[in-house]
Parts: structure tokens; sequence; C-alpha cells
């Protein structure tokens, strides 16, 4: 087995709020991110999630937004033009804490969904920094974990449909700091949880 192979995962729950579908044309308007634990030849060990944390809203990148999409997130695009982080230096900063964070593990980002997430991270990394600390394939979608584990179609999975006891106590408020954070915490009972799958 590669060196690389046996190093520790350090998974990053990431959260991301935008104005619409994909990026380019729309905007990540902020993003946060939280440590869920990591997982070596050992097993998984859960972090407090709120203890090492990352959180920037940032600049508009373009003119186009899909109210709906804004909605969601409740910020104000006139002020993150004004207020913003320049997405070049905040996704600088980003790449560093993760660095700093991962030191001796590989990072893997994580989401619920994460394809979303991922899209907009990934790309703005790349636009923005030229590189992406968790490399072009570093991400795991708790929702596919929580189906492959419960034996269930994708398609069939939510939120509501899971165990309660895999859930966070913590509201889903559409701040991309907190649901970073209430993520992690369904990160690290989804990884203790055996599952029903046969």
């Amino acid at each position: 087995m590669s060196a690389r192979r046996s190093r520790p995962s350090l998974y990053i729950s990431v959260d991301i709020e935008a104005d619409g579908p994909i990026p380019g044309p729309y905007s990540m308007l902020s993003f946060g991110a939280a440590v869920a634990g990591v997982q070596d030849a050992d097993g998984f060990t859960p972090a407090d999630p709120a203890q090492r944390t990352f959180y920037r809203e940032l600049r508009p990148i373009s003119a186009e937004f899909v109210p709906e999409a804004l909605a969601v997130s409740g910020l104000d695009r006139e002020r993150l033009q004004r207020e913003g982080s320049e997405p070049a230096v905040a996704l600088a900063e980003f790449s560093d804490w993760v660095r700093e964070v991962s030191a001796g593990a590989q990072p893997v980002m994580c989401g619920y969904p994460a394809p979303y997430d991922w899209t907009f991270l990934y790309w703005y990394l790349i636009r923005f920094t030229g590189a992406s600390p968790f490399g072009h394939s570093g991400c795991l979608d708790m929702k596919t974990l929580y189906a492959t584990k419960a034996g269930l179609p994708l398609r069939a999975v939510a939120k509501g449909t899971m165990p309660r006891e895999l859930l966070s106590r913590r509201r889903h408020t559409h701040h991309a700091l907190d649901d970073a954070i209430e993520q992690a915490e369904l990160f690290a009972n989804l990884m203790a949880w055996p599952g029903t799958a046969q």
C-alpha cells in the first residue's frame, strides 16, 4: 500500500450558500467549514465540530442571480458587494486553513448532499487559487453514505427518512457555518452507525 493511501483522512464538513444553480454565471455568497473527524486504520474518531471552523462571506462575481436561490440564504448582495471578501483572498485563506487542520492527514470534503456544494467550492478553488487542497476527487456525499448503509435507493433518501438518532439536534439555518457544523454531527453519527443493509 502506498504512503498516500495509508494516510488518515480528515473529514471537513462544508456548506455553501449561492445565488444560482451553477458557479460562474452565479456566485457563491458564503461558505462554512467544520472539522468532523479523522479516519485511520483503527477507525473513525469524531471531532467537536464547533472547535475548528472557517467561515467567509464573498463578494459576488457576476450581476446575475436567481431571486429564489438568494432568498434561501437571506444574504444581501448589495452588502456583499461592499463588504464581502474578495474570492481570491478568501479561497487562499481557506486552502491554508485546510492544510493547517489536516497536517499529517489527507483532507476530504463532506456534505449533505455534497454535489452542489462541491461544484461551487471546487470551481472557486480552481478559478481563484489554481488548486484544491482536496484534489479533484476528495469529496464524500453523506446522502450516498446513508443510502449505502441503509440499503436504500439514493433517490429515496431525505433527512426526514433517517432515524432520528442520526440527525444533529442543531437547527438547519441556511447560515453556511451553522449548517456545516450541523452536518458534521450528522457525518459523525453516520460513520458510527452500523446501518441496516444486509
